[in-house]
């Protein structure tokens, strides 16, 4: 349970001659007034994912922020923001235990997360820190899904074990991804000899059924219906039936139809379709950022599922890019599943980190995370391992 993670060093800090400071937003109103600053706070920051964007954030907690409270920090130098925390504070149950729970804008929805520095890092990190250690209206600090390489996870984690904080590592998923580098012939050459023929086999067995095209669609009138067609195809084979479709949920379907929408504001929007002869037999919904493609859906008819379509989907899209040379990475997103991997063996490790206060209530929650359930797995004590395993449910990372 407690696992070591890696994290890149960090950058030497600029020293800030300026006055600095931390802000705290807790306020709908006063959250959109910041989009101004918080987009030049990112473009400083050199973002190479979308998933820290203000409009990201501001469409997760539109949909997704009820029960919770807005707690954005904002480092300040002079009226420059240095860096940005996104938390929400939520009250949570743990073990049956109630929790006061300071964490990032976080669900099973949001691939990754973490701080937005802009500059002077070491400063930044610092100064949040201990904003942090100095409140009293947290049990539990919780970052969750820190992407391989970030110094967040090194900084914060220091700073609390500085301070006498328990801390606890837990290692996510690790989300497959594609450098689109050289040619497409070299790179598909280099799959498996069973998945090249796979491929092959039923890309001719689908263009008996009528012309094989991709579809794309990126803003204008069409992308509503679009979205609609895509969320039903989402929906037409297990996830409808288990109910973890995109439409299953209202909430859920509000946040991937309003990011659609916003997304295609900013030039971001991808739905791609399959489609054979005049069908749409599969589809995805991914966001374009810099040079990068981010896989965040996947659907497909289960009429059409001895053809594969969402890797055939793939399969064109992937041939599409390469020749296309222009994005230079394709992030599947996600667990590291074994369609997933049939493309790549490259995966980018996540972590969790939680913090736990120094009261009471945080050094027993930190007892039962650290010792009591990893003990109880290990020893497969049953029944109480069920019953405390129904109690971690609480506290255990959502899964995507």
């Amino acid at each position: 349970m407690a696992n070591q993670a890696s994290a890149s060093p960090l950058p030497a800090a600029v020293p800030l001659q300026e006055e600095i400071h931390v802000e705290t937003i807790t306020g709908y109103p006063a959250f959109r007034d910041l989009e101004p600053a918080w987009n030049e706070a990112a473009a400083k920051a050199g973002l190479n994912h979308p998933f820290l964007e203000y409009t990201w954030v501001r469409t997760w907690w539109e949909c997704f922020g009820a029960g919770s409270t807005l707690q954005i920090l904002l480092v300040k130098a002079s009226e420059e923001i240095v860096a940005i925390a996104p938390l929400i504070l939520t009250p949570i149950r743990m073990w049956g235990i109630k929790v006061r729970r300071l964490g990032f804008l976080h669900n099973a929805h949001v691939p990754r997360a973490d701080f937005l520095i802009a500059r002077s890092p070491q400063e930044a990190y610092r100064i949040i820190w201990d904003h942090l250690f100095r409140r009293k209206d947290w049990d539990l600090l919780q970052f969750c899904q820190l992407p391989q390489g970030s110094p967040t996870l090194a900084a914060m984690a220091g700073s609390a074990a500085r301070d006498r904080c328990q801390i606890v590592t837990w290692v996510s998923c690790a989300s497959p991804y594609l450098q689109v580098r050289g040619t497409w012939d070299r790179y598909f050459q280099g799959l498996a000899g069973k998945h090249r023929s796979n491929l092959r086999n039923r890309f001719k067995r689908l263009t008996g059924l009528g012309p094989v095209s991709v579809e794309t669609i990126t803003a204008g009138a069409q992308l509503a219906d679009a979205l609609q067609a895509g969320l039903r195809l989402e929906a037409a084979a297990w996830k409808g039936e288990n109910r973890t479709a995109i439409c299953s949920d209202p909430d859920v379907s509000r946040f991937y139809s309003t990011l659609a929408v916003r997304a295609a504001e900013h030039g971001w929007m991808r739905l791609h379709f399959l489609r054979a002869g005049s069908r749409r037999i599969a589809f995805d919904y991914c966001l374009a950022y810099g040079n990068r493609i981010y896989l965040l859906k996947v659907g497909y008819d289960p009429e059409y599922a001895p053809y594969s379509p969402s890797n055939l989907l793939v399969f064109l899209s992937l041939k599409d890019l390469f020749e296309q040379g222009v994005i230079n990475q394709y992030d599947f997103l996600g667990e590291n599943a074994d369609w997933k991997r049939q493309w790549t063996q490259c995966a980018k490790p996540h972590y969790w980190l939680f913090v736990f206060s120094r009261s009471f209530k945080g050094r027993c929650l930190h007892f039962i995370k650290a010792k009591v359930v990893p003990f109880l797995r290990r020893k497969r004590l049953k029944p109480l391992r069920a019953f405390v395993i129904r109690l971690a449910a609480h506290a255990q990372p959502e899964k995507a």
